[in-house]
């Protein structure tokens, strides 16, 4: 699971807004402008007859700054990504 569903930053973050890009998910905001500190992705990759899916999920930043729960504040009611 991304980290970021419970990060301070996560509504004007750089990185997760390019992994909301590669979801193909509404934005969290349309110019983010925190620009994190070493980032680390983990992309899945499966694959089911001729499809390829790829997950991306942010494993680990230097910049995390836990606020249990920031995502669902931002889009209550919504079912939070995994």
């Amino acid at each position: 699971m991304c980290i970021c569903v419970n990060c301070h930053y996560v509504d004007r973050c750089v990185t997760y807004n390019a992994v909301e890009t590669q979801h193909q998910q509404p934005h969290l905001t349309e110019n983010p402008t925190f620009d994190p500190n070493e980032p680390s992705i983990n992309v899945n990759i499966r694959t089911k007859d001729d499809v390829i899916e790829m997950e991306w999920d942010v494993v680990g930043c230097l910049s995390f700054k836990q606020e249990m729960g920031k995502w669902s504040k931002l889009r209550p009611g919504e079912l939070v990504p995994t």
